[in-house]
């Protein structure tokens, strides 16, 4: 028996579960989880937003990423507690009116454009992905794009579209307080 075996565990919480209080693509809502439900599974089972995809499940692919407070973040490793009362935006909540009224935002766009998927499960996570990049410091070029988004696998190799793609939107934006 180790030193750990015999530590108390924590009290569970009355019911198993706690009040979390969420902002989802723009919407407020409190939800009862229990403390060990992770961001990826309380969206996809819970919330109905299947957008985000389980891949790996171990932080590994890139599958489920999502934007909390604009920062791309892997819903698989982050518990629901951990982002009460974060802005946490998923790929339905990405769009937004692009220059032809799709209503598509305009990563979505350059994807279709570029032909940037094959299968499309990573799609949603790599857009996430790229979306958070226009939050970062920009990318200087191309290499630094495909360096940037390594994170996120895609088991169909349509790596050269999503670079286009993603080089299309984020290469041509003009930092802040700069005119265009």
């Amino acid at each position: 028996m180790s030193p750990a075996d015999s530590l108390p565990l924590p009290p569970s919480p009355p019911g198993g579960h706690l009040p979390v209080r969420l902002r989802i693509n723009g919407t407020t809502t409190t939800v009862e989880v229990e403390p060990r439900v992770v961001l990826l599974d309380l969206l996809r089972e819970r919330m109905d937003l299947t957008g985000t995809k389980k891949g790996c499940d171990h932080g590994q692919c890139g599958a489920c990423t999502v934007l909390v407070d604009g920062q791309r973040m892997n819903s698989c490793l982050l518990l629901a507690v951990s982002v009460e009362d974060c802005e946490i935006t998923t790929i339905e909540g990405l769009p937004q009116l692009d220059d032809d009224g799709t209503g598509l935002h305009p990563l979505q766009r350059a994807f279709i454009d570029c032909d940037a998927l094959q299968c499309g499960y990573c799609t949603p996570g790599q857009i996430c992905s790229a979306a958070g990049l226009l939050n970062e410091h920009p990318p200087a070029n191309a290499h630094e794009v495909r360096e940037r988004m390594s994170g996120n696998l895609c088991r169909c190799g349509a790596y050269p579209q999503i670079v286009e793609a993603v080089s299309r939107v984020v290469l041509q934006r003009k930092p802040s307080g700069v005119a265009p």
